[in-house]
């Protein structure tokens, strides 16, 4: 029978508001699929909304949270969110909001498909295969995959989570040109950049149910950090999208967690989808969203400035696949300001979904010892942003007296302390270069298997330490117990690599060090210099040699060692050029 066609195919209907089409995973453990009326009526009995990846569950709660501030028509304030939160039936309007606009949840509409774009078509009327919504299966590399090369068939329930999907986190590149699209050059849309969520680092607030979940990412308008419009709608309460783009500015959090990056059209028939059509949808700049946008860390880009003739410009801060969520608490923690002096505002920006959780714990509404289980999800593009490279997907417990505006202190020890452990690991990569080199051999490798093992070794104690927090009277003590651990932990992985090293690094060889001088260099001495730069890494910080205090030795040249040594900011990239910058491709 003829496809897509609303005279012949027009019985056919997946209507979301009522059929089971998001996975679910129970609080008891069991898996189960819900349509979005069952989701929001059993969120209580709900642990998450999994996906197929932790991009998929990211762009999920965003739709949730589309759904729950334009049913509930806020929370207005802080006092109406902690009415939300004490009502175990504080999602009862959603209901009867699905009803009124089901028509527009359903997937296989003739005329305003969910999300999608009908008539979407190219010149050629070409069809094109599963592959290029399904995140899952890596481009070039399909044996690393759970499918088959070529996704042929979905289901519809899957092919909407995937529709949900692309418009947050589709790669770039070169796409399809649309009919009717001006942007067209010799049938093809050139990079316009990824969807919306794929450039952010992305960050929400997970509870101990779905609904808390939604709560505490569901921020009310009168939050100080972002901007709130009354003319805010989601994308099922605009008109059906065309091929172009109409160049609009998005209006608030509800237009931007359903933010139409791409153009469309599932084929089918009556057993589900079995090809589509893609194209670009509504491009959106990166720039300055930052009052737009909580769920995401940001940072000053000079490159940006330079380029602009203004400042300050600020671009979403992405998550590094190579650092776990806890090297990387900088970005969660705290507005840094040190580079810019604050003259102009200050060189990060934490993400304001944590701000808002500090606000509920602040007044009252949250008790101080509740701990903020931050959920970290993102995507790592390669080559000019056209295919995927990583999913970023882990989480940080911590007690919400980090994100204290009025005393930052037990947030510094946090941040103090994560860069205690990079100097330490530098030690310890230090450390088996100097082996590798008392041996003859080459050093990088050995030094970033080193590396990589010591933060292996401290993942689970930061994060014990980090929880434990909440009970801390003394922050600064606590930061000094977290040293001597640190010092143990990588001085018995130290003991390990000596030991490992073998009778010719016992021997050594002469070694020219980075002044011109030469001497004898074997393990005994690679251990010498080693417990060295770990003391000078891990010095009380009262003692003249703590790291960054006056009369510091830190940074001076170890004989064998790699010279001077200035941490960053712990988990935060360190390069800015244009190139990198998601902007470059809008």
């Amino acid at each position: 029978m003829p496809e897509n066609n609303p005279s012949s195919a027009g019985a056919l209907s997946f209507d979301l508001v009522n059929e089971p089409w998001i996975q679910v995973l129970r609080c008891n453990g069991s898996q189960d699929e819900l349509s979005l009326r069952q989701v929001f009526a059993q969120a209580d009995d709900l642990r998450r909304v999994p996906g197929e990846l932790a991009t998929q569950e990211f762009a999920l709660i965003r739709l949730l949270l589309a759904v729950a501030h334009d049913a509930l028509d806020g929370p207005a304030g802080v006092e109406e969110w902690a009415e939300l939160w004490g009502d175990p039936d504080c999602f009862a309007p959603v209901q009867a909001y699905l009803e009124e606009h089901r028509e527009r949840f359903d997937l296989l509409h003739p005329v305003a498909p969910f999300l999608q774009t009908s008539g979407l078509r190219t010149a050629k009327d070409e069809v094109f295969s599963l592959n290029r919504i399904v995140a899952d299966v890596p481009a070039g590399e399909p044996f690393f995959s759970a499918r088959l090369p070529d996704v042929s068939r979905l289901s519809f329930a899957e092919a909407a989570r995937w529709v949900v999907h692309v418009h947050a986190c589709d790669t770039s590149g070169i796409k399809s040109g649309m009919v009717d699209d001006d942007r067209v050059k010799g049938g093809k849309v050139y990079p316009l950049g990824t969807g919306w969520a794929g450039g952010l680092g992305g960050v929400f607030v997970e509870g101990g149910t779905l609904r808390e979940t939604l709560l505490l990412n569901l921020v009310a308008a009168d939050t100080d950090e972002l901007d709130f419009s009354p003319d805010d709608r989601p994308a099922w309460r605009r008109g059906p999208c065309g091929p172009g783009s109409d160049g609009r500015s998005a209006t608030g959090l509800r237009d931007l967690y359903t933010w139409q990056s791409r153009r469309v059209r599932l084929h089918h028939d009556a057993d589900g989808v079995h090809g589509v059509v893609l194209g670009y949808g509504d491009p959106l700049a990166w720039r300055n969203m930052h009052r737009l946008e909580p769920m995401t860390p940001w940072r000053r880009s000079p490159a940006q400035e330079k380029k602009l003739g203004r400042s300050p410009v600020y671009l979403p801060l992405e998550h590094d696949p190579a650092r776990s969520a806890w090297r990387g608490v900088a970005a969660l923690l705290a507005d840094r300001a040190e580079e810019t002096g604050g003259a102009e505002g200050p060189s990060r920006l934490r993400p304001r979904i944590l701000e808002w959780v500090a606000r509920l714990v602040t007044e009252g509404h949250l008790s101080r010892r509740f701990l903020v289980r931050a959920r970290v999800v993102g995507v790592r593009y390669g080559t000019q942003q056209s295919v995927v490279d990583e999913v970023v997907d882990d989480r940080l417990v911590m007690p919400v007296v980090l994100l204290h505006a009025q005393d930052p202190t037990y947030a510094q020890q946090a941040i103090s302390a994560a860069e205690d452990a990079d100097r330490a690991v530098r030690a310890l990569g230090d450390l088996a270069g100097d082996l590798a080199r008392a041996t003859g051999a080459e050093e990088e490798g050995p030094k970033s298997v080193a590396r990589a093992g010591g933060f292996d070794a401290l993942d689970h104690p930061y994060r014990d330490w980090l929880s434990a927090m909440a009970e801390v009277v003394d922050p600064f003590e606590h930061r000094h117990a977290w040293q001597r651990q640190v010092r143990q932990i990588v001085g018995r992985v130290g003991d390990r690599l000596i030991a490992a090293a073998g009778d010719a690094a016992w021997e050594g060889r002469i070694h020219t060090d980075n002044k011109g001088g030469t001497h004898w260099l074997n393990a005994g001495l690679a251990d010498v210099w080693f417990r060295g730069r770990l003391a000078r890494a891990l010095g009380d910080p009262g003692s003249p040699d703590f790291p960054g205090s006056p009369g510091s030795n830190e940074g001076d040249a170890t004989p064998g060692g790699d010279g001077p040594y200035t941490p960053g900011p712990a988990g935060l990239p360190e390069t800015d050029d244009a190139a990198t910058d998601p902007e470059v491709y809008v």
